[in-house]
């Protein structure tokens, strides 16, 4: 793809980098998922995949609304973060199921980050454009993100007394 030349290019390209990044965390969530010992871990990321895929389905619901080319572009910056998740929770995670889903949190929180980041500056754009609608939906896509961190931190807290 060429360097964008607008605005409007900018946020298309923001968009389908998340779409991307999206569909990786799913992947790398679920992946995760099937590695945890405590029951409240799993259940917030089963229930993190639903509110990922529901923010994916809005990212192409707005790339289609603004005339873009429905389909995502691959997102780098997530795949290293996926590399690392699975090297942390799963191929080098420490034994002890524990000390593991400590390990497992600070990944998702990390993959959860790079979504903030992107959903802001999406939203940043559609304010920039006149796209009011485009942008309410992105900041509730990021109040939605930030109380899922806000409840994995919760959890590692709690994990972290029960490891030390």
């Amino acid at each position: 793809m060429s360097a964008p030349s607008s605005l409007k290019e900018v946020y298309l390209d923001e968009m389908k980098d998340l779409w991307s990044a999206n569909d990786q965390m799913i992947r790398t969530v679920k992946e995760l998922g099937g590695h945890v010992s405590d029951p409240k871990l799993k259940q917030m990321l089963e229930h993190s995949v639903g509110g990922i895929q529901k923010h994916t389905d809005i990212l192409k619901d707005l790339i289609q609304q603004n005339g873009g080319e429905a389909e995502p572009e691959h997102c780098k910056g997530m795949e290293g973060l996926v590399t690392e998740a699975k090297k942390h929770g799963i191929q080098e995670a420490p034994s002890d199921g524990k000390l593991r889903d400590v390990e497992i949190i600070a990944q998702y929180q990390r993959m959860s980050h790079y979504g903030l980041a992107g959903f802001g500056s999406a939203a940043a754009y559609a304010k920039a454009l006149g796209r009011s609608e485009d942008e309410q939906k992105l900041k509730q896509a990021v109040a939605e993100i930030y109380k899922g961190d806000e409840i994995a931190s919760q959890l590692a807290e709690s994990l972290e007394q029960v490891a030390a």
